[in-house]
């Protein structure tokens, strides 16, 4: 027996606010994948500093790459 029209759902409304953002989703770079070279240099300085306080003393490489990531629309 064949199901009346009224009973199937219709996709098509919400289709184009899924497809924006799986396109955002998509365009959008996972977090992981930016500012490599600046995530290294902040984690040697911190791994690797003899300074009682690493924080203090890597705050111009932890900057660099805080402000990298934000370039990239994420908040670190």
């Amino acid at each position: 027996m064949a199901t009346p029209a009224a009973q199937i759902p219709s996709i098509g409304s919400s289709a184009p606010a899924v497809s924006q953002q799986t396109t955002e989703a998509a365009s959008k770079p996972k977090p992981c994948c930016v500012c490599k070279d600046e995530k290294a240099k902040r984690d040697e300085c911190m791994l690797f500093s003899n300074a009682a306080d690493p924080q203090k003393e890597c705050q111009s490489t932890i900057e660099q790459y805080r402000s990298c990531m934000a370039g990239f629309g994420f908040k670190v």
